[in-house]
């Protein structure tokens, strides 16, 4: 009857240890933010704010994506360590006791991620209601990936001595038009002539210039959009890339962190005089 009953409790009772999973989680996301805001502070990102984006190259790129590795590297090992050190000691075989750490450690790097992913949709939220124009929620969505695209050929396309206080609608929906150069069939005639006599209203310039100043910044725009596009691919490639390798890392960390908890080490500071005292009186 007491066989039964210790059963019944040890399948009641949970493998995983939230707390300490939690506490992993918070560490990764934490040294994850600081690494990205450091980041995007100085325009290293495959997609970054700054206008220096558009020079870069295949090497820019290959170098934000080591960045990524490093991030990943240096946010799960501390998060997936501190999973299995925190854990509490277990009193089966090392197999399992390893085992059971890694999935400690897997687990925390996908609640590292998911804490991430939640701050960074908040924080794009935010940002999207802020610069978007009024209009639909499709409309406001394209103008912001105009703005942050293609922001330097609206403002040429609309250079004038003198414009008009209501320019930001205008320039939603020239950048609205402008995107579609990156479609299969590109940008249709009305949409061309439409946008040619918006920019002569507004510029006061002729039609013909007009014309000519929407055909320049078209092409221009669609040379932007490949190159972005190919940016977004490459970004994704390195995210991925950098988020599997930080899985592995998680996982073999955290049985690191609960080889050390088994064996009461204190992981570098082991070394330092006062430490070991520290070890030995207990």
């Amino acid at each position: 009857m007491s066989a039964v009953g210790e059963t019944t409790a040890a399948i009641r009772s949970s493998h995983f240890q939230w707390p300490a999973i939690f506490g992993g989680a918070v560490a990764a996301a934490g040294v994850s933010f600081t690494l990205h805001s450091f980041a995007a502070g100085v325009g290293l990102s495959v997609l970054s704010t700054a206008p220096t984006w558009r020079d870069s190259n295949a090497f820019y790129w290959v170098v934000c994506g080591l960045y990524l590795l490093f991030v990943s590297l240096c946010a799960f090992a501390l998060g997936g360590y501190i999973a299995g050190r925190m854990r509490s000691p277990l009193n089966i075989g090392s197999a399992e006791a390893e085992f059971r750490d890694g999935m400690h450690g897997l687990v925390t790097w996908g609640l590292a991620i998911l804490m991430t992913a939640a701050l960074a949709l908040g924080a794009g939220a935010i940002a999207s209601q802020a610069v978007a124009p009024s209009g639909g929620s499709t409309g406001a969505a394209q103008s912001v990936a105009g703005e942050n695209i293609i922001a330097s050929e609206l403002d040429e396309l609309f250079r004038a001595q003198r414009l008009p206080a209501d320019l930001v609608y205008r320039r939603a929906e020239a950048a609205r038009i402008l995107l579609k150069a990156s479609s299969h069939d590109g940008i249709p005639r009305e949409d061309k002539t439409y946008l040619s006599a918006m920019v002569g209203s507004t510029t006061g310039i002729g039609p013909s210039e007009a014309t000519a100043r929407v055909d320049r910044e078209i092409e221009a725009s669609t040379r932007e959009l490949r190159r972005a596009r190919i940016a977004s691919v490459l970004q994704a490639f390195f995210v991925g890339a950098a988020l599997l390798v930080g899985a592995a890392v998680a996982w073999f960390t955290a049985e690191e962190g609960g080889r050390d908890r088994e064996a009461n080490r204190l992981f570098i500071w082991e070394g330092f005089p006062r430490t070991r005292a520290r070890s030995q009186r207990t």
